[in-house]
């Protein structure tokens, strides 16, 4: 059905009232109109007509939205800090990584043409960059408000303890994805809705939304059967779906790679944000380590606690091919420890290569570095946010568990070519 407008039903009101004070018939009430004679019929009485018709007001000119700043401005090579300093050599590897997929597409052609041609020699920090600044240009991010400081945050691939089969030890499940659970890819519905997806599960002729985290951990959702590994530490496994990948180790001293698979469609809630609206943690103590400490030492109230972030995450094995390598990110490539991000392909395009100057975690010692968005993350919302990737294991986990600083961000993209325009 369509809705007529403000201004048109501000219109029909006027007509309405206009129409009254031109002595229309209407049906009379008492004390407004004279009653009619009794003796012999009358003609309808009609109210008499208004001297003066009532204004109207017309509705007032809605402002103009302030124009949103330009996610991309033109910058040099020399506005970056701390691009002379950093080390390039182990760029390369990310920068071949990311010309496996985007070499065959535009704008990226050239670029990645001549990467795959640089001569050993030429893969010393001095020669990479005189690559990269031949062949790229900077243009700074910024967010829709102007502002050029956005959030990084850090994740990593952590190690978990686990079995194929359920026992006394081993008895919080990984799941595979359902079978009920519906994907429609919305790219078919509109051409700007590209990477976006609509999940849910079928009742009756409807598609509602998919079983929340709690239905599937009390076991309400049909996800028997769908087990993939077994893990020993409920909080592990939760983490796990926050990083996106992992390794478990069985005690026969074999290693898997879980890596994501799916998810149940709804948004991520941050548990530490939870903890500390609930009086539980105070802002500087809700960091991955905070929270996992606070879940050991409260094991009853933990599942109502993970119950607050609906968002369930659906997994898939992977042989570990390469102990050194990385998991692979949404471009489908390997992450590079200390050169990918997660970042928001709405704004800066899977592969691209992006300078972060930031701090370490916990410190004002600067990091900048090239990096490049080889991966995506339910969190990761924005034209300035980042979630640097670490590494595997402990250590990593100990930095990106305490990552929570202010950043800038420029992307590189091809000379010559206007940047990506942005997606709503």
């Amino acid at each position: 059905m369509i809705r007529p407008s403000r201004a048109g039903l501000l219109a029909l009101l006027m007509l309405a009232l206009l129409a009254g004070c031109a002595g229309t018939t209407v049906q009379p009430s008492a004390g407004i109109c004279p009653a009619p004679a009794t003796s012999a019929p009358a003609a309808a009485p009609v109210c008499p007509v208004c001297p003066v018709c009532p204004a109207v007001p017309l509705p007032l000119p809605v402002p103009p939205e302030p124009p949103k700043a330009e996610t991309f401005e033109r910058a040099n090579f020399a506005d970056l800090p701390g691009w002379p300093e950093d080390s390039l050599s182990d760029a390369y590897g990310a920068l071949r990584a990311s010309c496996s997929v985007l070499r065959n597409r535009n704008p990226w052609r050239e670029v990645c043409a001549a990467a795959m041609k640089l001569e050993p020699g030429a893969l010393k920090s001095d020669a990479l960059r005189a690559f990269f600044e031949s062949q790229l240009a900077p243009w700074r991010i910024a967010g829709s408000d102007g502002s050029t400081q956005g959030l990084v945050t850090g994740y990593y691939e952590p190690l978990l303890r686990g079995s194929r089969v359920r026992t006394d030890k081993y008895r919080v499940p990984l799941y595979a994805p359902p079978d009920d659970l519906i994907t429609v890819d919305l790219s078919s519905v509109h051409p700007e809705l590209r990477n976006l997806r609509l999940r849910g599960r079928i009742e009756g002729r409807r598609l509602v939304p998919y079983w929340p985290r709690a239905d599937i951990d009390r076991g309400n959702a049909p996800v028997a059967g769908k087990e993939l590994l077994w893990v020993d530490d409920r909080i592990e496994a939760f983490f796990l779906e926050i990083q996106g990948s992992g390794r478990v180790q069985f005690d026969s001293g074999e290693t898997v790679r879980v890596g994501y698979a799916d998810q149940n469609g709804h948004p991520y809630m941050s548990i530490g944000r939870v903890l500390i609206d609930r009086g539980e943690l105070k802002s500087n103590e809700a960091s991955m380590q905070g929270i996992q400490a606070w879940g050991r030492a409260n094991p009853a109230r933990l599942q109502s606690v993970l119950d607050a972030n609906p968002s369930y995450v659906f997994f898939r094995e992977t042989p570990v091919a390469d102990a050194s390598a990385g998991p692979a990110g949404a471009l489908g490539v390997a992450l590079t420890p200390q050169r990918s991000i997660a970042a928001d392909p709405r704004f800066i395009p899977l592969g691209a290569p992006v300078f972060l100057a930031t701090t370490l975690p916990l410190s004002d010692q600067p990091m900048q570095k090239l990096m490049f968005a080889q991966d995506t993350g339910g969190a990761i919302r924005g034209a300035v946010r980042a979630d640097f990737f670490w590494g595997f294991g402990a250590e990593a986990g100990a930095l990106a568990g305490r990552m929570r600083q202010s950043g800038r961000m420029w992307l590189l993209w091809p000379k010559d070519s206007a940047p990506p325009r942005p997606r709503p």
